[in-house]
This record gives structure tokens, sequence and C-alpha cells, in this order.
């Protein structure tokens, strides 16, 4: 039987008292320093992905460069409003916002409405934007910064990767120019909407692959660790406590996505995937990562976008018995082509998702 989001249990309320107190305690953050890590945020926003814009344009560790929204959880008609909303929430319209792929590489394009409502947002609506998107396309923003600031700029990329493998196919040596990757996306113990692939991977698997096979560093925060860090009922209210116009919008779209799920799915929170991705580069105690050496299926009927990652060098199925004598081959030599998420410390994530949304400024 669903517990009822009234029945909170005295911890949790305690807890919830706590961080109300430490969000209203903090004193307000500026928003440029001169040390901030330079990012593009490529993203389908999606409920989670909104918290993860909101989490990145209030933390001054951060220089959000441009902001490319791409088709996923909703279609690009609904992903690319949001973003322009989220910014003009956030009061941040100075970022350039680019409109990218309307479909995967090869593949027909399916979403998560069913997980982020109709609109994306939870199914909360905010006014349309005034704030419209810049004249380049993602492909272009992405390869003309890039280009411009060679080894300087992180890609954190939140939704399915057809931005980044597009711009990589039409300029392969930009890979050499990316400083890195931060990529929300597969798991190591099995997906979310297969048994075997996670969302972003299922959508564009081949652009999955594109990715991982450029040589370029690679950190992938999978849901082996989202699915950890979950938001329920004490978070939301924090965020609904404090008055400032981005926790105010977060708190509603939390809220609205929190009652669905209850009353669809029985379940009382759900996993926080986009904003701990993008908290690793605030703080990356939360994340514990070690090297692997990922792939992503692309031809497997029922493992498409499936991220097989190996701790020690990959070895593939066994040949075909054709007869002759078996002969063992040394091991290969282990190269890792990634760090991977593996454990995270959600206490930690959630003081620092709720001290910068519910701030005054």
């Amino acid at each position: 039987m669903p517990v009822s989001f009234m029945e909170i249990s005295r911890r949790s309320f305690l807890r919830c008292t706590a961080c109300t107190a430490a969000a209203t305690t903090l004193p307000k953050l500026a928003l440029s320093v001169a040390s901030s890590k330079r990012i593009i945020l490529d993203t389908d926003p999606g409920v989670d992905d909104a918290m993860a814009i909101f989490l990145a344009l209030r933390s001054p560790e951060l220089k959000v460069e441009a902001i490319t929204a791409v088709s996923g959880n909703v279609p690009l008609s609904l992903t690319l409003p949001n973003a322009l909303r989220l910014v003009e929430i956030a009061g941040r319209t100075d970022i350039p916002v680019a409109a990218g792929a309307a479909t995967p590489l090869v593949r027909r394009l399916v979403t998560a409405k069913y997980a982020h409502g109709n609109n994306g947002l939870g199914g909360v609506e905010f006014p349309e934007p005034k704030t419209k998107p810049v004249a380049e396309t993602a492909v272009e923003l992405i390869s003309r910064m890039i280009r411009a600031n060679p080894g300087e700029i992180t890609i954190v990329a939140v939704g399915p990767l057809t931005n980044i493998a597009t711009a990589l196919i039409a300029d392969p040596s930009l890979a050499s120019k990316i400083q890195s990757i931060l990529v929300m996306g597969g798991s190591l113990n099995g997906g979310n909407i297969t048994p075997a692939a996670e969302f972003n991977f299922y959508v564009d698997p081949e652009a999955a692959r594109i990715v991982f096979d450029a040589g370029i560093p690679l950190t992938t925060v999978g849901l082996n660790v989202t699915n950890r860090v979950q938001i329920h009922e004490e978070q939301v209210r924090v965020l609904e406590a404090a008055k400032n116009p981005v926790s105010q919008a977060a708190g509603k779209i939390m809220r609205a996505t929190l009652d669905r799920f209850l009353r669809e799915r029985q379940v009382t929170g759900f996993g926080m995937h986009d904003p701990v991705t993008v908290a690793h580069l605030i703080d990356p105690t939360i994340l514990t990562v070690r090297d692997y050496y990922v792939q992503i299926e692309t031809t497997g009927e029922l493992t498409a976008g499936e991220s097989v990652a190996y701790s020690r060098a990959p070895r593939s199925s066994p040949p075909m018995n054709n007869g002759l004598p078996p002969s063992d081959t040394a091991e290969a030599e282990f190269k890792p082509n990634c760090k991977v998420a593996v454990e995270a410390d959600a206490d930690k994530f959630f003081r620092l998702l709720l001290s910068r949304l519910t701030a005054s400024s």
C-alpha cells in the first residue's frame, strides 16, 4: 500500500527542517568566478534536466557558455522552448540557446513523456518564452565555440548524444579540441527503458557509439549511481519553501512529477540523473569514478543502446567452432576509454543542490 506524502517519518521531518534552515542561512551566490569551468550544456528538458540547468546556472564554479537542445525526453519542439523558459526563470538570458537535432541519427525518435509529462516539465505550465534561440544550429554553435577555444570547454551531455555525434561527423578534428565530455547515460547494471539499455543511449545508440569511440576524455554517470540519488517529499518541501523564482519553478516541477509517480507507479521518489551529473563538475567528491573500457551496442535487436563496460581488456564472443584445435591468446592490455561513476554521496548532493536552488540570488 503506498505511503501518503503526509505520513513523513520524524527523521525525514527533521532532515527537511535542517535542510531548510541551512538553505535560508546561506550567503548570496556570486554568479561569475574567474576560475569557473567553461561548459556547453547539451540537454533535452525534461524534469531532471530542468534541475540540472538550474544547478549549473546558479553555481559559480561553472561558466555556461551555451545550452544546446536535442530531442529525447520530449521532441525538440518542446525541449527548445523549455530550455528558453528555464534560462528566463533563472534570469540568465545572456546565455545562448541553440536548436539541435530533431531526430536520432538513423532511428525514429522514442520519447519519455510517460515520465516527464506531455510538455517535458511534469505538465506544469509556464509562460511562453520571450527569449529566442540563436540563429546557429546546435552543431554550428558547438563547433564554433570548440574551435575558437581549443582544450578549454567541457561538453556536459545529459540527453541523447545526437548533437555531439553530428558535430564529430561533420568535423572529426573537433575531438582533439574538446577538453572533455561528461555524459549522463548508460549503466553498469541494466537499463530503464529495456533490461539492457538506459534511455539516452537507447534513443540514439549510434550517436553514443561515435562519442565513445572518438578518443575524447570521457566521464559517464549512469543509472547504477543516479537511481540511488532520489528526490522525495522532504527535498521538494525545501524547494517550495524558498521564495526565489528558481526554487519555486523547481518545486512545482518536482511536486507535479512526484505526485504523478505516486499516483501511477506507487513510488515516493525518483532519480536525479542529470543534476547528479552536473554536480560532479562542481564537487567531484560527490561521485566515485573508476576506469573502464565502454562499448555501446548498436546492432543487437534486443540490446541496442546497452553500455558494455569492461574493467579488464575487452573480450568478444568465442569464435565459432571450425574444427581446428583451440588456441589460447594472451590477454590484451587494458586501455580504458572513460571514467565511470560507481558510487554517489546522496546527502552531499542534496546539500549542494538545495543550497544552490534556494539561495536568494
